[in-house]
């Protein structure tokens, strides 16, 4: 029998949202099915009864995958079936990710899978602003350890104005769109991107974001409480109150030591990992002969999982008591920066951004159409024009261990570069080319998407690609204790991330915000806070993007001489088809001849030919016949022309491609000629004026005499 349960959530605008229980996925732990339209997502969530041994981390799992039969198409590829999860679905899993994953109790270590399906979708509904909804409420109904609810929502400003989860057809004219996930009192997660907006307006944002969360939160609450499934019990992490002081006591003082010296990051966690092995050591002598061998492990456990937690400890404080960072930096400092554009000589683009022991090499590659990225997806088709790629070896972290595939990190880093990027390229009637950007971590210690974007501005600017403004990217910190002591951090460093309570990547130009990503790890955050960590994120970016300004103040006037060059005209639709020939004939032959590529796009009304070719020959060769092809011909132009057919009233010249004109047997020349043969020839060359095009026919009149001296009237044979 089915026990169904449903809550509906009131969007204010005529919009519903409906989470629903107890009908499909039973046999899950949780699941729901989240309705908006005609749009639904099952979502359901399955953990573990048993802990992994030597787990001492939460092992969560999200999938949100997109089936096509949802919106009526079929696959794409040979298998005619979804396959692996694409750059999109990846990053909708780590929106939810991230905003799942910190509300999971601390000593809660079982493996747990949340799985998302997009089972039916209406075309103009976005149903990845559903995603986290969906996975929380099929938390809440389980039984599984949850200190939820949370939500997330996007938020768009369309016309100065906020509209929660916005169609696809509003996201296209937004100016702020950003994905905000929350529990009902305090905000977890944003990613967005912007069209150079204040800070004060991307506040102005998540206070709107958070309202409608807070509501979705009440009715997870509800439909739990309705649900009334009691929360399984389980093991906790072993405890071992005297080997902690213990650990304390010998290490606190050691490791604030080393956290004030200031060294660079191999040293200091060599130090760290000394101070830890000194103790597991001298405390082994002592439980060798009195422990057994598994016991033992516990407490080495127990050590290991006990010194994060006190690095953690003494790190904080250090920052908080004497504004001293582990780098020996100033809370505000930004750490030492150096540029260089230029460094790959065979690339259309590229740069170094190194700033501390952070570095990125961006390249640039410049593409016709052709090399466009094609999108694919359940709801979204078309091309993307600009792309960025990010890639991080394990050897920039100075890991020994092969790189093998790209991880989801790598995905969604990359994704924020893009975001920060891709309104500042040159709309396409300014910019003829495919872009790729590629940026490749060498170093990483702390904030490598940041570094992404400063070198990716770089290499575009390097390219001679007419950005409309250069980018520059910087990850803010920060450190809480229960006093209500706060430091706002510039610039963090890898562990001040793993240690602080948030991580704050913002993005930008002079003018304002284009991409933002925040992760908060503690309740509480006010707005004043937040407000402060913009302004200092601002001032940061500032003087970063002064450093890139110093190594190259604006885009190169021209493009290197080795990049492949495009021109773009607008032809006449009626010309088209004699352009591309029948069977694509004419094009085709135009592209071999001259070793171009030409694409051709019908765009109201009117053909847009865009010809890519390696050097500036090959475009003139490609481009005077083009033009001779989809020329109009124009009364009173001169044209060499060649004689096609002759008649005994005059011959028929070609002068231009396709286009024949009639020189009547009168207009050849001055004097008076009996047979056309008699001057012309079949395949001759010769030059004509085109003296008048019949309105109603379109037949073109040529004369050839009236480009001769005109004899005196005594030569004139009548």
């Amino acid at each position: 029998m089915l026990n169904v349960i449903e809550k509906t959530i009131d969007l204010g605008d005529g919009r519903q949202i409906t989470i629903q229980t107890g009908k499909l996925a039973k046999q899950a732990d949780g699941s729901v099915v989240v309705k908006m339209g005609g749009t639904m997502l099952l979502a359901t969530v399955v953990s573990a009864k048993e802990v992994k041994p030597d787990t001492d981390f939460m092992p969560l799992s999200v999938e949100y995958k997109e089936k096509f039969y949802s919106v009526g198409r079929f696959p794409g590829g040979f298998m005619k079936r979804e396959s692996k999860a694409g750059d999109y679905e990846i990053l909708i899993a780590r929106l939810v990710d991230r905003a799942l994953r910190p509300l999971f109790p601390d000593d809660y270590h079982a493996e747990t899978f949340v799985t998302i399906n997009l089972i039916s979708a209406e075309k103009d509904i976005a149903p990845d602003a559903l995603a986290g909804l969906a996975a929380s409420s099929a938390l809440m109904v389980s039984d599984i350890p949850f200190n939820g609810p949370v939500s997330e929502v996007r938020v768009a400003r369309v016309d100065g104005k906020f509209i929660v989860n916005p169609s696809f057809s509003e996201l296209g004219k937004a100016d702020i769109e950003i994905m905000v996930g929350a529990t009902y009192d305090n905000i977890s997660m944003v990613e967005g991107e912007m069209n150079e907006v204040s800070e004060d307006d991307m506040a102005e944002a998540l206070k709107f974001a958070h309202n409608y969360i807070k509501e979705q939160c009440k009715v997870q609450m509800e439909l739990a409480k309705a649900v009334n499934k009691q929360k399984r019990e389980y093991e906790p992490e072993p405890q071992d109150e005297e080997l902690t002081k213990a650990l304390h006591d010998y290490a606190y003082d050691k490791i604030y030591q080393i956290g004030k010296s200031a060294l660079p990051k191999h040293q200091r966690d060599d130090g760290f990992t000394k101070i830890k092995e000194d103790f597991i050591e001298s405390k082994k002598a002592e439980w060798e002969g009195n422990l057994t061998e598994e016991e033992i492990n516990v407490k080495i456990n127990i050590i290991k999982r006990d010194y994060e937690k006190l690095i953690r400890e003494a790190i904080r404080n250090m920052i908080l008591d004497e504004g001293i960072r582990i780098d020996g930096r100033k809370t505000n400092e930004i750490r030492p920066i150096w540029c260089e554009v230029d460094c790959l000589p065979a690339a259309h683009g590229s740069a170094i951004f190194t700033r501390g022991e952070t570095q990125a090499l961006a390249s640039v590659t410049l593409g016709t159409k052709l090399d466009e990225k094609i999108i694919d997806e359940v709801l979204m088709q078309g091309r993307e024009k600009f792309v960025l790629h990010y890639n991080f070896p394990p050897f920039a972290t100075g890991e020994a261990k092969s790189a093998r595939g790209l991880s989801r990190r790598e995905i969604g880093h990359g994704n924020l570069a893009h975001r920060a990027l891709k309104r500042m390229i040159p709309p396409d009637i300014e910019n003829p080319y495919a872009i790729r950007v590629v940026s490749e971590i060498l170093e990483s210690n702390g904030s490598s998407s940041m570094a992404t974007v400063c070198a990716g501005t770089m290499a575009l600017m390097d390219a001679g690609v007419k950005i409309k403004r250069p980018v520059s990217g910087i990850a803010m910190g920060l450190i809480t204790d229960a006093s209500g002591k706060f430091a706002v951090l510039s610039d963090i460093l890898g562990d001040e991330d793993h240690f602080g309570d948030m991580d704050f990547k913002v993005c930008g130009t002079i003018e304002g915000i284009t991409a933002c990503q925040m992760d908060i790890k503690i309740d509480g955050l006010s707005y004043d806070i937040l407000g402060k960590a913009l302004a200092q994120a601002k001032e940061g970016r500032h003087f970063i993007l002064g450093k890139l300004l110093e190594t190259i103040p604006e885009p190169r006037a021209d493009y290197k001489p080795h990049a492949p060059r495009i021109v773009q005209i607008t032809i006449p639709k009626e010309t088209i088809g004699a352009l591309i020939g029948p069977g694509g004939k004419i094009i085709q032959e135009i592209q071999s001849d001259t070793k171009t590529t030409i694409t051709i796009e019908e765009v109201d009304s009117k053909g847009f030919v865009s010809v890519f070719g390696e050097n500036k020959e090959a475009l003139d060769a490609a481009m005077r016949r083009i033009n001779a092809i989809v020329e109009v011909p124009e009364v009173g132009k001169i044209y060499k022309g060649k004689v096609k057919s002759i008649m005994p009233f005059g011959a028929f010249i070609e002068i231009l491609p396709g286009k024949d004109g009639l020189l009547h047997i009168s207009e050849i020349e001055w004097r008076r000629i009996e047979k056309v043969e008699d001057v012309l020839k079949e395949g001759q060359e010769i030059e004509v004026k085109l003296i008048d095009i019949d309105k109603k026919t379109g037949k073109l009149k040529l004369s050839r005499k009236v480009l001769l001296p005109k004899p005196a009237k005594a030569d004139v044979k009548e």
